[in-house]
């Protein structure tokens, strides 16, 4: 219930933290802080500009969500024995002529497509499993690399409105509701506006949108998952399946921001320690709990 709003700062050191709570503003004094704010706090990334704390625009990786049924994933990892194994997961990447790269991330067997929208007017995917990964689908993210080469703008925060920017024209696409744009694959690689679904029934609530893609990503997005279709389809028998839904947009795959901080793990601003996803040092729930131990590790042999 509490959000972060500024920092106190003495001497180039941290003093403290202002936060907003339900009973009002508050002021809290440390002079040590583990900033770790997750990689879609874009209030806080602005906040910590302007008190002038150091961070840089870095790589990321923009694209959709692909959904097959799970029976046919598991039938092509498996074979005959599927139904007797658990369900199967994956993992692809290839690498383009234009040197691009797209890859599989975040696989959810048995899973559904979720909306992970932070903010008004934009729309975001995302995806999960249940624990007993038992659905008819299998989602997973498939995404191309970009970099600070693609963003508009020079500063820091410019990955941020790149991804504000393609969010919201994928919010536009769905009708303005939160619903998301989908396509089937078939129809992508052809370019041609999808009509309705196949095989496979999109998981993702409140809902789609049947469409085309091309409006709510760049176009060497577009191109480069076309071109990894086929490719990928040939290390994984069906995954440019005709009927496989592609659900638009998936951006937030790590943060488009690193705060800076030197060996032993603290900003210029001393006392302040970024850590995890949000602060650019991890891409995944096990790489931010392994970068958090080194910030708590360094925080203790600084005292």
């Amino acid at each position: 219930g509490h959000r972060l709003t500024g920092l106190t700062v003495s001497g180039g050191a941290v003093t403290g933290v202002e936060a907003e709570s339900p009973n009002g503003r508050c002021l809290l004094s440390a002079d040590t802080v583990i900033l770790a704010p997750g990689h879609s706090a874009r209030d806080t990334f602005a906040m910590l500009r302007e008190a002038g704390v150091p961070m840089e625009k870095k790589k990321f990786a923009v694209g959709v969500r692909v959904e097959h049924r799970q029976r046919d994933i598991s039938l092509s990892q498996y074979g005959p024995a599927w139904e007797k194994l658990p369900p199967s997961d994956y993992k692809l990447a290839c690498h383009l002529p234009d040197g691009r790269s797209a890859f599989t991330f975040c696989v959810c067997p048995g899973g559904q497509v979720v909306a992970a929208a932070s903010e008004q007017g934009g729309v975001v995917t995302n995806g999960m499993s249940l624990r007993a990964r038992d659905g008819e689908n299998i989602n997973g993210g498939l995404l191309v690399g970009v970099g600070p080469e693609d963003f508009p703008g020079d500063d820091a925060l410019s990955g941020v409105r790149f991804q504000e920017q393609w969010e919201r024209a994928a919010f536009r696409l769905g009708g303005g509701s939160f619903r998301a744009p989908a396509q089937r694959v078939e129809d992508f690689l052809r370019n041609r506006p999808s009509e309705g679904s196949g095989a496979v029934a999109p998981t993702y609530r409140p809902g789609v949108v049947w469409t085309g893609l091309s409006p709510c990503l760049p176009g060497y997005v577009t191109g480069a998952l076309c071109q990894a279709l086929p490719l990928l389809d040939r290390k994984l028998r069906g995954f440019a399946a005709p009927d496989a839904v592609l659900t638009g947009v998936e951006t937030r795959s790590s943060s488009p921001v690193r705060i800076l901080r030197d060996e032993k793990y603290q900003s210029l601003l001393r006392g302040l320690y970024p850590c995890g996803e949000g602060a650019g040092y991890a891409g995944g729930i096990v790489s931010a709990a392994v970068d958090g131990i080194r910030v708590a590790e360094a925080v203790a042999s600084s005292m």
